[in-house]
């Protein structure tokens, strides 16, 4: 059956899509407001390590392990005669991460709960009118979006890049980005147990110069397994030094009654910077080539990198 001149399955998969970007509307602003409530100001940096580590180790290596851990499931399911095996796996994670929550003790203040009831589009505004007045914020929010869509670009080159380098073959691309997923942890390591306590607007700038070094060196030679490994650790590595500090900056200098608003904001931004590149980067290394598009990826970095020489060291 039809609808639209669509296959009704298509139609079908469309709408839970829609339906679960809705929703996550709302715990994934919530999920991030949380973090400051359980955790005292003097620990978010590691809270936030650990927390940003895993998040971009597993939005790279999602792309590699997911089709085969979904496919392992599924083989598993059709033993037992159950053909909805790639489902419930994907419906039982969403339910063991509701069951933590529940059991989550916030210490949440009645003083910090919104009590009054406001119109979406209001809340919407005024977080959009804080982050105009909150320098600081807006330009840390504006980073992660930049390093959310070059890690969202790199995971559609990984293939193009695969093939590339002598000795490996498109399909092992995944092998690349655990290379970064692996980087990321370093970064995330050392951002943890620096000892001099470096601003963090020097961190997050010396990591988007050293994320573009790494993208420019990528782009120039992909001749060598090694060097492309290497290079791909390095840029997880500097992630992490831009991840971090600023998700941190914003968490630590959001007021409890502008973390919903401010958080929401975040979770669309980051959602287009990933939805983007996805579905650009492709069509950018048909018509560009490999090494102009890693070049265009080096080149938003180091915009990246002006914008947190912007924020100003408190």
């Amino acid at each position: 059956r039809e609808i639209f001149n669509l296959p009704w399955g298509f139609l079908l998969i469309l709408l839970i899509t829609f339906l679960v970007s809705t929703a996550t509307q709302f715990f994934a602003p919530a999920e991030q407001a949380t973090i400051p409530l359980i955790v005292e100001k003097r620990d978010l940096l590691a809270a936030n390590s650990l927390y940003t580590t895993t998040m971009m180790a597993m939005l790279i290596i999602g792309f590699a392990i997911g089709d085969p851990l979904l496919e392992l499931v599924d083989n598993w399911g059709k033993q037992l005669s159950f053909n909805y095996g790639q489902e419930f796996i994907v419906g039982a994670s969403y339910g063991v991460a509701g069951l933590i929550l529940i059991v989550l003790n916030t210490k949440e203040k009645n003083k910090d709960k919104q009590t009054e009831e406001k119109h979406p589009f209001e809340d919407i505004k005024e977080g959009l009118f804080y982050l105009q007045k909150n320098h600081r914020v807006r330009n840390a929010l504006c980073q992660l979006v930049i390093l959310f869509s070059i890690f969202a670009g790199l995971a559609v080159l990984a293939v193009r890049l695969a093939e590339t380098i002598p000795g490996m073959e498109a399909s092992q691309f995944g092998y690349l980005l655990a290379s970064t997923g692996v980087g990321i942890a370093i970064g995330g390591t050392l951002v943890t147990h620096q000892k001099k306590g470096i601003p963090y607007t020097k961190l997050s700038f010396w990591g988007s110069i050293g994320m573009s070094g790494a993208l420019i060196g990528l782009s120039v030679s992909t001749e060598s397994l090694i060097f492309t490994f290497i290079t791909t650790v390095i840029i997880g590595i500097f992630a992490a030094f831009v991840g971090i500090p600023m998700q941190t900056t914003i968490q630590g200098e959001t007021p409890p009654d502008m973390r919903g608003k401010v958080f929401g904001l975040q979770n669309n931004a980051v959602n287009i910077a990933l939805s983007l590149p996805l579905a650009l980067a492709g069509v950018a290394e048909t018509y560009f080539g490999l090494r102009i598009v890693l070049f265009i990826l080096a080149l938003l970095g180091i915009i990246g990198g002006i914008l947190t020489s912007l924020i100003p060291v408190k």
